[in-house]
């Protein structure tokens, strides 16, 4: 299979994934995201491991892997009714695989104040995640959003971002169906 074919194929079945983003309309949907797109290096001062220790995590080392990006804030309702929920689904089925990476990141564009640092190593706890988890605090006093959503062209909070072995993103978007996520990973990887 050409390569091309095969990103079409992987692109077509994680669209397919989102099931119906009936919360944003089309024009938000080709102005967010960068589907289609090469996945940038996230770059931040702070990663912790599974275990709370300091950690780091590279988009670009990740490469031959699928790459599962969940960015989330600590006051976001949405995170935790639905963002957390699909990291954790999708966390205990991929946590060790050797063919998926997978990291958590508060980007911060809000709430300075209240999404701390610390919060992320208390939300990694609260939901049992064992995964590497960085702090992307954007910046208070100039309102600058975090460079993961400037990079990553996010929505906001939570985000889901799924980047293919070969390094291109191949789902970018607020919701997806963890089911049919998870299901779209296993069949990749098997």
């Amino acid at each position: 299979m050409s390569s091309r074919r095969d990103f079409l194929i992987k692109s077509a079945g994680a669209a397919a994934l989102a099931g119906g983003l009936g919360t944003q309309s089309a024009n938000a949907q080709t102005t967010r995201g960068i589907e289609g797109s090469e996945a940038p290096e996230i770059e931040l001062d702070y990663w912790i491991d599974a275990n709370g220790d300091p950690g780091k995590f590279s988009v670009l080392e990740a490469r031959g892997k699928w790459v599962f990006l969940k960015c989330f804030q600590d006051w976001c309702p949405g995170c935790h009714s639905s963002g957390f929920p699909t990291l954790q689904k999708f966390s205990e089925r991929f946590h060790d695989h050797p063919q998926v990476a997978i990291a958590g990141i508060q980007t911060v564009f809000e709430g300075y104040t209240t999404n701390t640092l610390e919060d992320v190593r208390k939300l990694q706890l609260r939901y049992e995640l064992p995964i590497t988890m960085g702090h992307d605090p954007g910046n208070p006093e100039t309102h600058a959003r975090p460079v993961t959503m400037q990079r990553y062209r996010t929505g906001g909070t939570p985000w889901l971002i799924l980047v293919n072995p070969a390094g291109v993103v191949v789902y970018n978007g607020f919701h997806v169906d963890s089911g049919k996520l998870i299901e779209y990973v296993a069949e990749q990887v098997s």
